[in-house]
């Protein structure tokens, strides 16, 4: 008789007008579930936040906490919490004070939780893969982009060239074509790069992407959702050799 299948809880905060990690990191985690045994479920909690500007993205990043007790109470097995330009445009290294202080949230609500940050998932990703020099993608406008790139260099990583794609409405970037990241990648300059982040933001669409765009410039290509995903399955001691999993950094799910 075969075991039963363990199912676990993710939790998401995400922004009022994220409409991009709801439907790409179960996306991922679906895919490992044809090859796997674990199911997952999916639980929300959202924060308020329309436009991309430095101002409400500080104000939404007050609501995480409360975001983090609700999740808390439906006893989910690990969070993640989608802003990437959120937690960077705070200052260097804030993804560490976020995530310590979203998990004491819930350790203080009773049920302790991994916290997993789409900014620190991005970092903890690229020295995965090894990457000390990267090219990435934006949609922020410009002066967003610098804090994020400046965010990336203070981890050690150095960034050789970025694109901003100038997008300041939160739900316009959520509904980008992601096939039209093939085109804008032609113009990332990727000379003596080690990896390329396609999206680093979890809400500009890039998952079908990523493998041609790998393909094309031999190089290993992620996004900020494939690194979140990874971080997850990782904290829940699932990163295993299977697509889906092991294989999440290289691109291929």
């Amino acid at each position: 008789m075969a075991a039963p299948r363990r199912a676990y809880r993710i939790g998401q905060i995400v922004p009022s007008s994220n409409t991009t990690m709801e439907t790409e990191i179960p996306r991922m985690l679906r895919a490992r579930e044809a090859v796997a045994a674990e199911r997952f479920t999916f639980h929300s909690s959202r924060m308020r936040m329309k436009k991309v500007s430095k101002e409400e993205l500080a104000s939404m990043d007050k609501d995480s906490d409360r975001c983090a007790a609700e999740l808390s109470d439906a006893h989910v097995d690990i969070m993640g919490y989608a802003c990437l330009v959120a937690i960077m445009s705070c200052g260097h290294g804030y993804h560490r004070e976020s995530e310590q202080r979203l998990h004491q949230v819930t350790v203080d609500n009773g049920y302790p939780t991994p916290i997993v940050s789409s900014a620190g998932a991005l970092i903890e990703g690229l020295h995965v893969l090894g990457a000390k020099k990267v090219a990435i993608i934006t949609p922020y406008m410009r002066p967003l982009t610098n804090l994020v790139v400046d965010y990336i260099e203070s981890e050690g990583i150095r960034v050789l060239d970025s694109i901003s794609l100038e997008i300041a409405d939160n739900l316009a970037v959520g509904a980008r074509d992601p096939l039209a990241l093939l085109e804008i990648a032609r113009d990332l300059k990727i000379a003596g790069a080690d990896a390329v982040v396609l999206s680093a933001c979890v809400q500009m669409p890039s998952f079908e992407a990523i493998q041609m765009v790998q393909d094309r410039c031999g190089l290993p290509v992620v996004s900020a959702a494939v690194c979140t995903t990874y971080r997850m399955l990782k904290l829940l001691n699932l990163t295993t050799e299977v697509p889906g999993a092991g294989a999440l950094l290289s691109g291929k799910y």
